[in-house]
């Protein structure tokens, strides 16, 4: 009933929509050409003559003027047709918004029973994912938690299709996301066992939805329901992010973990969701301490954080061996074998991310080692003085730059539930990218991006920096410029040191050999010399990275995320490219700063935690285009 009922009312002027289709309110339906074609040609709409439908055919195609008229000639508008269906149905189910609101007005029962089903309308506007049908209804009183003949509810049906934006709106309106149908399954479970999409799982579990419910019939959580259904993507949002139970039985005895350990290597199960199905059979068996150790994670993270000064200390010491090229060579190559044994049996993809930060730490630590051990005592107090103050500045910024809130968006559940109620019923499809961010249930304020990293929305997004483990934003960024700068200082600093120790203590010859001259350096002091390179390659890249942000922030007035991806913001396109917040660099510099020069100038201050909306007329277009209902990296 309900694909003959959609497909017959959308069938005007010879066109095919689906079930689910927004289209189904569109009369006559008419493709992008078709449309583009009688824009050019200016030719007048088709105008129908619907004086000989009934009032149920006129309900399902939209002709409200024959509606009036036979309403008005005295037809009950609760009266149903021979299936027990209401106008008001046909009206839900075909997204007639006006006549909606026409049968109300005039008294129509909100949650008629009908159809096969013995469904209200609210039940067959959620079918169809109706957001401003859903919109209406409840506005009238309709109640989403009758059941229709299969013991479902509304949110049920808007999991079981798909339906992200009515789930969300379900339960900001009050229904609670562990509402059980008649044979015990969530919204949660429904989403898991039909919907291959990231959403609404996802949603789901981040507006509170219990991962361990369980069903009558089964006894199974969420994540039986996935893995019986191969669903890849709601396996790994179970697991990674909803934290799901491995070890929760159903009336069989079967455990997810034991499902899963059954399907390892299937494609359907991704790498991380293998990895910690390994980890949690490793940790039940028995093992001795020194298997147990590795599988701890606070030890394999120290580890981490410790291999990076490790090694950089035994390949200095390996520099500084007196013994023969070839066997240095030889130690070399163990040491790497040994180093990638570690790693691949104590580092996952998690604790991999943290190795440049580690680097960087272990790098600096060795910095202070060599300087006060070896350049201090040939330099004068004022420079060993500079080194540290700079160090000292250094430290600052980068601890603001990696423990620091770079302008993550965090609203209450309250919150959340206010914004996905007012954009649902301001007549939009709920969740446009250019306004709403679908994995924080936030309201997306401008140039804010959601971190897939992070998985958090951050004010004035510019990116995700793995040497300081932190995301790059609007409370931040000023910090993590000075931070690069400071750097860049320290590396000249330290190869300056570096030259005046090998100036004092070692006997350079006058050969015009280059190679030679290095060769002579290295053998005076190799630990000196290989501290002397590290931060020579560290330099390179810092002043890199310095200058392109300094360039994006003066001259061109934009993230470093708005430079990647302008071509799909149209606040960009309509600019050409260019930035539509900058005001010249000097003007940028100083809004960067946020510095008055003691009255001397006058920066402008933008919150951009909560700026949502552009004063300029070429900025009134969405952030986004539709078509980019997606999170970029």
């Amino acid at each position: 009933m309900y694909q003959r009922t959609c497909g017959a009312a959308a069938g005007v002027a010879g066109c095919s929509v689906p079930i689910h289709s927004h289209d189904c309110e569109r009369e006559p339906c008419l493709n992008l050409q078709q449309n583009k074609h009688t824009q050019q040609n200016s030719q007048p709409p088709i105008e129908h003559d619907y004086s000989g439908f009934d009032i149920v055919k006129a309900t399902q195609y939209g002709a409200i003027a024959r509606v009036k008229e036979l309403v008005e000639a005295g037809w009950d508008v609760n009266q149903p047709d021979a299936e027990t269906v209401t106008l008001l149905h046909w009206a839900a189910i075909n997204n007639r918004k006006d006549l909606l609101r026409y049968f109300l007005d005039k008294g129509a029962i909100v949650d008629a029973i009908g159809g096969e089903l013995q469904a209200t309308p609210l039940h067959w506007a959620t079918r169809q994912g109706h957001l401003g049908s859903v919109v209406l209804l409840m506005a009238a009183g309709a109640d989403p938690s009758i059941r229709d003949a299969e013991g479902i509810s509304c949110i049920h049906l808007a999991a079981q299709f798909g339906h992200t934006a009515l789930v969300a709106y379900f339960i900001a309106k009050g229904v609670s996301p562990d509402l059980q149908d008649r044979g015990g399954m969530t919204a949660l479970m429904w989403a898991s066992w039909k919907v291959s999409a990231l959403d609404p799982v996802r949603l789901l579990i981040t507006l509170g939805a219990n991962p361990s419910s369980i069903d009558h019939t089964h006894g199974n959580t969420p994540l039986h329901w996935a893995i019986l259904a191969r669903n890849h993507t709601a396996i790994a949002t179970l697991v990674l992010k909803g934290k799901a139970s491995l070890d929760i039985p159903n009336l069989r005895g079967d455990t997810p973990l034991s499902m899963l350990q059954a399907h390892l290597g299937s494609v359907w199960i991704g790498s991380k969701v293998a990895e910690r199905v390994r980890e949690k059979v490793q940790m039940q068996q028995k093992r001795n301490f020194l298997v147990r150790l590795t599988l701890d994670k606070r030890f394999r993270y120290w580890v981490m954080i410790a291999t990076p000064f490790l090694v950089y200390y035994l390949i200095g010491l390996l520099f500084s061996a007196n013994t023969l090229f070839i066997i240095k060579f030889f130690l070399g190559g163990c040491l790497y074998a040994i180093v990638w044994t570690v790693g691949k049996k104590l580092f996952d993809e998690t604790l991999m991310a943290l190795l440049p930060l580690s680097i960087y730490m272990g790098t600096k630590v060795w910095f202070y080692v060599t300087w006060l051990t070896y350049i201090a005592p040939q330099v004068s107090t004022v420079t060993t003085m500079g080194f540290l103050i700079c160090s000292g500045f250094l430290w600052v910024c980068f601890w603001k730059s990696w423990r620091g809130d770079p302008g993550i968006i965090q609203p209450t559940k309250e919150q959340r539930f206010r914004t996905i109620v007012e954009l649902s019923e301001s007549g939009g499809t709920g969740f446009e990218p250019s306004s709403f961010c679908s994995a924080c249930l936030v309201r997306r304020p401008v140039r804010s991006k959601h971190c897939s990293v992070c998985d958090k929305c951050v004010a004035r997004f510019d990116h995700h920096c793995p040497w300081v483990g932190n995301c790059i934003g609007a409370n931040n960024h000023r910090h993590f410029i000075g931070f690069l700068w400071i750097l860049l200082g320290m590396c000249i600093y330290m190869m300056y040191g570096g030259f005046r120790y090998f100036q004092a203590e070692c006997t350079i010859p006058n050969d015009r050999n280059p190679f030679t001259g290095l060769y002579s350096i290295g053998s005076c002091n190799p630990w000196v010399m290989w501290t002397m390179f590290n931060a020579f390659i560290h330099s390179i890249w810092v002043c890199v990275l310095a200058q392109c942000q300094t360039y994006q922030i003066v001259w061109l007035g934009m993230t470093t995320n708005e430079r990647m991806n302008r071509g799909r913001y149209r606040h960009f396109q309509a600019k050409g490219g260019k930035s539509p917040f900058t005001r010249g660099p000097l003007n940028n510099l100083i809004d960067f700063l946020e510095c008055n020069c003691f009255g001397l100038v006058k920066p402008v201050k933008t919150d951009w935690m909560n700026y949502f909306e552009f004063d300029k007329q070429a900025e009134h277009e969405p952030l986004l285009r539709p078509v980019d209902n997606y999170q970029y990296v």
